[in-house]
């Protein structure tokens, strides 16, 4: 375990000074664009394709940051994808079988950045296990090989990556200010927050805690301990914008 969180501390993106645009600002046009929109939690698309979503933001020229970690998130989305779909294969529970349509979904809506900004995708090649990063290759083999070992470890894998990649946007967010990228990074984190709690739930119903690699404990334990978030999304601020023609409840 100790070899598969060293490799994976390797990931975690540098954290830079917040530059985004106001809360207001992001507010005003998630508003506009939004009311199409169901929340990446249950997938970008839930009412409209992604693509379309994106095309309504304005076209933003990216920085080598923002370039470099739009490649890194699309190939964190998918090991988790892969991940889940490989255990899948040895335990049979439906958070193993329902989370992959989840991070498949994440995987469109960062495809769809790059395909707006017209930066190649580095997975053509959609393949399980298959990376064009060697990282994503050795961490996707360590921790199948952990996963496979015990239920309980595989639980473990599965709240170890939803931990690894809400850092990892949180940082990305720090070093955006284009609204269409915060856009996708604040519900692809939506998701992730309720997948690490299904999975530390369901570790809690076999007697054992986890305890977070990467988030902070306040953030952690202010995660698992809110209900399940469904249908919105966040902005920097934490207020829910009306989405789909929903209410926020």
């Amino acid at each position: 375990m100790k070899r598969i969180i060293s490799v994976a501390i390797a990931m975690i993106l540098v954290s830079a000074a917040w530059a985004g645009a106001s809360a207001q600002t992001l507010q005003d046009t998630l508003q506009q664009v939004g009311r199409g929109y169901q929340g990446m939690g249950r997938g970008m698309g839930g009412c409209v394709d992604p693509d379309t979503i994106l095309a309504q933001f304005d076209y933003q020229e990216l920085s080598q940051e923002e370039i470099d970690n739009l490649l890194h998130m699309r190939g964190e989305e998918k090991l988790a994808r892969d991940v889940y779909l490989t255990l899948s294969e040895t335990w049979k529970l439906p958070v193993f079988r329902n989370i992959p349509r989840s991070e498949q979904r994440h995987c469109n809506a960062v495809k769809a950045l790059l395909t707006k900004y017209k930066l190649d995708d580095p997975y053509v090649d959609d393949t399980v296990g298959v990376f064009a990063d060697a990282t994503f290759t050795n961490l996707y083999n360590e921790l199948v090989a952990t996963g496979r070992t015990s239920l309980i470890d595989a639980l473990t894998v599965g709240a170890i990556i939803e931990d690894l990649d809400l850092v990892d946007l949180e940082n990305a967010l720090a070093q955006t200010d284009n609204l269409d990228i915060q856009f996708v990074y604040q519900n692809l984190s939506k998701g992730s927050r309720n997948h690490l709690r299904a999975f530390v739930r369901l570790l809690r119903r076999f007697g054992v805690s986890y305890t977070p690699r990467y988030l902070d404990m306040d953030t952690y334990q202010d995660i698992i301990n809110s209900p399940k978030e469904r249908g919105y999304v966040y902005d920097d601020q934490g207020k829910k914008s009306f989405l789909c023609g929903r209410k926020p409840q």
